[in-house]
C-alpha cells in the first residue's frame, strides 16, 4: 500500500526520475523532487501540482553532503517522514581516457556513487524512526557492459550495484530494504524539461534489435519502482539488481 507514503526521488526534474515521481504521485504518494536543475525542478513541480498531487521541489546537489542533509531535513519539515528513497540522479562523461581530467572523473563518481551513499545515509536515519523503509538505486546495464570512453559512468554504476547489496545487509536490522534497477536503452525525449523536450528520433532497427521488440520507456522503470516500493508486494525482496533492458544484455550478437 503506497497511498500516503512519502518518497524522495533524486534527479526528478527530467527523464526516468520524472516518470518515477509521476508514478508515485499517481498512486497517492507525497513526493519530494530532489533536483539540481531549478528550471526542471520548478517546471515538474508545477506540472504535478496542476494534477492535484502533493509534491515539493527542493534544489539538491546529491554530491554535496550539506545539500543532501538540508534536503532531507526539508522533506521531514514538510511531510513529517520518509518512507521511500529513489537514488536516480546521475551524470555522464564521454571522453577519451587521455583527455578526461581528474576533476571530470571525480564529479561523475561523486554524483553517481557518493550521491546515493549520502542520500541513503541521511534518509535511513528517518526511515528507522518510521520502523522501516525502501531504498531503490537506479544503476545501469553499463555496470555490466560498456561503450568506449565511458569509464567513470560505467565504474560508478557498477559501484551502485555493489552499494545496493552492501546497504541491504547493513540496514536489514532496521527493516529497510535496498534494491537496484539497471535500465538499458530508455528513451527520455518526452520526459525532458520544456526547452529540451522533443519527439523521439527512433528508427525501426532501434526497436527490432531488442528481444522485447521496442526501446524502453521511462514508465517501464517507474512501474517497477512502484512494485518495489510496496512492502505488501515486494517485502521479501532486498539486495538484488533488476535488469530492465528489453533483453539486450542476454542477447548474443554476431557479425553477419
Amino acid at each position: 500500500m503506497l497511498n500516503g507514503k512519502v518518497a524522495i526521488v533524486t534527479g526528478a526534474g527530467q527523464g526516468i526520475g520524472a516518470a518515477i515521481a509521476h508514478g508515485f504521485c499517481s498512486n497517492g504518494m507525497k513526493v519530494v523532487l530532489a533536483e539540481i536543475d531549478e528550471e526542471a525542478g520548478f517546471e515538474r513541480e508545477t506540472m504535478l501540482r496542476s494534477k492535484g498531487f502533493e509534491v515539493s521541489f527542493v534544489k539538491t546537489d546529491v554530491a554535496d553532503e550539506n545539500s543532501v542533509k538540508a534536503m532531507v531535513e526539508r522533506t521531514v519539515e514538510i511531510y513529517g517522514r520518509i518512507d521511500v528513497l529513489v537514488n536516480n540522479a546521475a551524470i555522464s562523461s564521454t571522453k577519451s581516457i587521455f583527455e578526461r581530467t581528474l576533476d571530470e572523473w571525480n564529479r561523475v563518481i561523486q554524483v553517481n556513487l557518493t550521491g546515493p551513499y549520502l542520500c541513503s545515509r541521511y534518509c535511513a536515519q528517518w526511515m528507522i524512526e518510521n520502523g522501516g523503509g525502501v531504498i531503490i538505486n537506479i544503476a545501469s546495464t553499463r555496470a555490466f557492459q560498456s561503450e568506449p570512453d565511458t569509464e567513470p559512468y560505467s565504474a560508478s554504476k557498477g559501484g551502485v550495484v555493489a552499494l545496493t547489496h552492501s546497504l541491504a545487509l547493513s540496514l536489514a536490522k532496521h527493516r529497510i530494504r535496498v534494491v537496484c534497477i539497471s535500465p538499458g536503452w530508455i528513451e527520455t525525449a518526452l520526459w525532458k524539461k520544456r526547452e529540451l523536450r522533443r519527439d523521439p528520433q527512433l528508427r525501426p532497427v532501434d526497436h527490432s534489435q531488442h528481444p522485447a521488440g521496442r526501446v524502453g520507456d521511462p514508465v517501464d522503470i517507474a512501474n517497477l519502482c512502484l512494485f518495489l516500493a510496496d512492502d505488501e508486494k515486494s517485502g521479501f525482496i532486498t539486495g538484488v539488481n533488476f535488469t530492465v533492458d528489453g533483453g539486450m544484455t542476454v542477447k548474443m550478437i554476431y557479425e553477419p
